[in-house]
């Protein structure tokens, strides 16, 4: 319903053509943002800073690389503004990245692959990525670089889950 309620909005408010000769609008496609990412919560007695350790230790033993860290929350309250918890992760296999960059440059979009770890407004604890599956099966790669994507998924999967249950 949303979804029909945004394109009614969409075609209300956009710019209509004043003659024949203007193009028509461009082709809108909506998607459930809910689909595009995973979504951990923590297990009981695991900690947010358990959380991040885990992921950490558990990014190094996979060799997939921390190439960023930003803690964005705490960013903010240090400008004496209230905010929630709010830390992103980035990680990359810098030769697996050159691959998938040098078939499409598109891919670099998705670059590096990103945990946010996030409070809610109840004050729970959410992992959060990107779901990979939607994009690997979104389009047709040759087999090696399908292995790649593949191979990076479980990894980044791998690493949600030692920081969602606080393993390593």
């Amino acid at each position: 319903m949303k979804h029909l309620i945004a394109a009614a909005a969409l075609a209300l408010f956009a710019p209509q053509p004043s003659s024949a000769a203007e193009a028509p609008s461009p082709e809108i496609r909506m998607f459930e943002i809910g689909q595009t990412v995973l979504k951990m919560g923590l297990a009981d007695g695991v900690s947010p800073d358990d959380a991040g350790e885990a992921m950490r230790s558990k990014a190094a033993e996979l060799n997939m690389k921390l190439v960023g860290y930003q803690n964005v929350g705490e960013e903010v309250r240090n400008r004496g503004i209230d905010a929630p918890r709010l830390e992103i992760f980035q990680f990359c296999d810098p030769e697996d990245a050159v691959k998938m960059v040098q078939f499409n440059t598109i891919y670099a979009a998705y670059m590096p692959c990103r945990i946010a770890l996030v409070e809610d407004s109840d004050g729970k604890i959410w992992l959060e990525m990107l779901n990979l599956d939607m994009i690997i099966s979104a389009y047709l790669l040759p087999p090696e670089l399908q292995a790649i994507a593949i191979s990076v998924n479980g990894t980044m999967l791998d690493i949600i889950t030692a920081g969602a249950t606080g393993e390593f």
